[in-house]
């Protein structure tokens, strides 16, 4: 069996060229419908086991690729005939260089376009290191696009709606545009082949089975790209794309020989359904039977696509459902017999909210169904609120965020309430203080005495909290100073205006002692009370945190950005190119950390739904319009 992963922008046409794909011979396909709107089809061709895998484009299933893409032979990314739309593949031609898979571009609904393809593949070649060979071109009558000549054959065929193009003989008008067209893909392809080059140079015709043998050669080592015409909605194509699939797609062999050693099988999508647990769709790299150790665990049951018929064993290439194995995550999908390894982190999870359930009772159900989710979801991740203790829900957008509340509701039956996450604000101090506080309490029994003066000083920004003490003759015992430290440490955690105290330094200067009550829990308190006073009387400022964001942007919206940091009170630090990326920028900022939410928001439509960032706290600083503390 061979394995397409099926990728591209939203409304570029995926799951219509999976249908076409799988429609070209009479027996029906086998589709399952996974979460987060992935699938995978299986069908037949010429007497071969097929299998692609779909999902769904835009930023929110950006995180659903990687597992696909490593379980894959080969990923065949679909864009729209527009060249507009170039920027759209972006991310995906980006993420298929990162994983060096051999990949096929589907130039769709060729059949509308009003943009050259010379156009569109120039638009798309901005972002790809690769080149982008052309083997089509479209034959025209007038603008409608009305067959396709195979660059390599030199054959042409026309269109028909829903059913297979017919041979046909070229056109004259197109004949001077298809040996141009043809030398660019031989002078490309005779890079990769020396043989090629000399007939090439010595201007001899080279045989059209040598040229597909080094356009497979080329495709397999990821040498280019090549790009194919088609309307898949019509049937257009689709069997020249399935042809060149069946020809030039590598086996299982060469994807083993990607992945790390060891690796025995990739797990590529998974659900959560109700009754059943948890399903994962993996993809043998070596002979799997149930029982079967891997992942540092026996394998459960492995089943066919309809989650009911048993598979006694997957060999080397094939898929199949494994339940019963819980231990089994898309967060770790290549395993070895022992271990399960990670995928490199693509995205972060921007998109947070605070969850919690909609009842109380619900609070270990909740807790119990995010850790089920985060096992078959790689774009999701779980935070802990220090503040309320609740739990962070980090998605990849609105779309994930709403997909993952219905799952939580349908399957787990636990309904749940977000709510927005209030900036993590501090407080310090503006002058330095000297403050007394004696605390002394009798109740019967043993007292409690302690008696403390220090001084409180503010520090520079980023220092954080600094302790000192210059006890002399005794006046506190040693061996209660650390006690002092920690009363500090405990008024440090809110200050007068309610928020965490930071940068201040505090001097133990003197002090008094019982000898029948003093004690480690009196000068404990005793010192958080005196810095408490302390930093009542010093008067508070309130400090906001400040964010270093990291942006990967196509170039072209980079401009775009700079008025759109500026209007988050942010202030842009430097952008430049991307030395992992063509036609991308690294775009970077300081940025209040209350601001991320809006940059999150306004990222997405300033560029299209095509950039990320990441971020790490930078430092504090002043936060001039200080809110009011809420009552309570």
């Amino acid at each position: 069996m061979k394995v397409i992963a099926v990728v591209g922008p939203s409304q570029a046409g995926k799951t219509t060229v999976i249908e076409a794909l799988a429609a070209l011979e009479e027996q029906p396909p086998h589709r399952l419908a996974l979460f987060g709107d992935t699938s995978v089809t299986r069908f037949d061709f010429m007497g071969e086991a097929w299998a692609a895998l779909d999902c769904p484009g835009g930023p929110d299933s950006f995180a659903q690729l990687g597992p696909a893409l490593a379980a894959a032979d080969a990923a065949v990314l679909v864009v729209p005939a527009e060249s507009d739309a170039a920027v759209l593949a972006a991310p995906y031609l980006r993420l298929l260089e990162a994983s060096g898979i051999s990949t096929f571009l589907f130039i769709n609904r060729i059949d509308a376009a009003t943009d050259r393809v010379r156009d569109i593949v120039a638009a798309l070649q901005v972002y790809s290191p690769h080149g982008i060979v052309l083997r089509q071109i479209p034959m025209r009558e007038g603008d409608r696009v009305v067959g396709a000549v195979d660059l390599i054959s030199e054959r042409a065929w026309e269109y028909h709606d829903h059913a297979r193009s017919s041979l046909v003989e070229m056109p004259a008008g197109i004949r001077d545009r298809e040996a141009e067209a043809r030398m660019d893909v031989l002078e490309h392809l005779a890079d990769f082949d020396d043989a090629l080059m000399e007939q090439l140079i010595e201007d001899q015709t080279p045989m059209t089975a040598d040229i597909y043998r080094v356009a497979t050669r080329a495709l397999q080592h990821h040498d280019l790209i090549p790009a194919l015409l088609g309307a898949a909605a019509q049937g257009k194509g689709v069997l020249r794309l399935m042809k060149s699939l069946r020809h030039e797609v590598p086996d299982v062999a060469q994807l083993t020989e990607r992945l790390p050693e060891g690796v025995m099988a990739v797990a590529c999508l998974g659900d959560a359904v109700k009754h059943l647990g948890k399903t994962v769709l993996l993809r043998a790299l070596a002979p799997l039977a149930p029982g079967a150790r891997l992942g540092g665990a026996a394998l459960g049951s492995l089943t066919d696509l309809d989650a009911r018929s048993p598979l006694g064993a997957l060999a080397p290439g094939e898929i199949g459902l494994a339940v019963k194995s819980d231990h089994l995550s898309l967060t770790a999908p290549l395993i070895t017999a022992e271990a399960a390894l990670p995928l490199p982190e693509e995205r972060v999870a921007n998109h947070r909210f605070r969850l919690t359930p909609a009842h109380e009772r619900d609070e270990t159900r909740l807790a119990t169904a995010l850790t089920r989710l985060a096992e078959i979801d790689p774009g999701l991740a779980l935070r802990q609120d220090e503040a309320s203790g609740h739990t962070i829900l980090c998605t990849q957008g609105p779309l994930h965020l709403r997909r993952l509340l219905d799952k939580l509701t349908g399957v787990f039956g636990v309904e749940t309430a977000t709510a927005e996450i209030p900036p993590a604000l501090c407080e310090t101090i503006t002058r330095r203080v000297e403050k007394h506080h004696r605390h002394r309490k009798q109740s019967g029994g043993a007292g409690q005495f302690a008696d403390v003066l220090i001084e409180v000083a503010p520090l520079p920004r980023g220092t954080g909290f600094r302790f000192e003490e210059q006890i002399k003759g005794g006046a506190i015992p040693r061996t209660y100073i650390p006690s002092v430290e920690a009363g500090a440490r405990d008024a440090l955690a809110e200050g007068p205006l309610g928020h965490p105290v930071v940068d201040v330094g505090v001097l133990l200067k003197d002090g008094k002692v019982h000898a029948v009550d003093s004690s480690d829990f009196a000068f404990r308190t005793a010192g958080r009370m005196a810095l408490r006073e302390a930093l009542a009387e010093a008067g508070s400022l309130l400090l906001q945190p400040i964010a270093r964001i990291a942006i990967r942007v196509p170039t072209v919206y980079s401009g775009g950005l700079v008025p759109l940091i500026s209007a988050l009170k942010g202030h842009v630090v430097t952008f430049e190119a991307d030395p992992d990326a063509p036609g991308w920028d690294i775009f970077e900022a300081l940025l209040p950390v209350a601001a991320e939410t809006d940059l999150f928001n306004a990222l997405a439509g300033a560029t299209r739904g095509t950039a990320w960032y990441s971020a790490e706290h930078d430092h504090y600083e002043e936060l001039r319009e200080a809110p009011r503390r809420a009552a309570g």
